[in-house]
């Protein structure tokens, strides 16, 4: 998944702000703030430790351990 648009690979820090910022002004419009837990994913996203596939994948991943997987 390395050559994805918005890996760490392909972004600068700060296209991962301006993802992360614009991703969060469409989420929050019409749903609850992210868990602490997945901001803190998505800062790991911005600094460029993780993908933002594998945040996703975590985040989906708690849920369905948690048997939220309508959620």
């Amino acid at each position: 998944m390395s050559d994805y648009k918005y890996s760490v690979k392909n972004t600068t820090k700060i296209e991962r702000e301006k993802l992360r910022n614009v991703a969060l002004s469409y989420s929050t419009l019409d749903a609850a703030e992210p868990s602490e837990d997945a901001m803190k994913l998505v800062e790991e996203y911005v600094a460029g430790n993780i993908e933002i596939a594998d945040a996703l994948e975590t985040v989906i991943e708690k849920y369905r351990s948690l048997g939220l997987q309508n959620v």
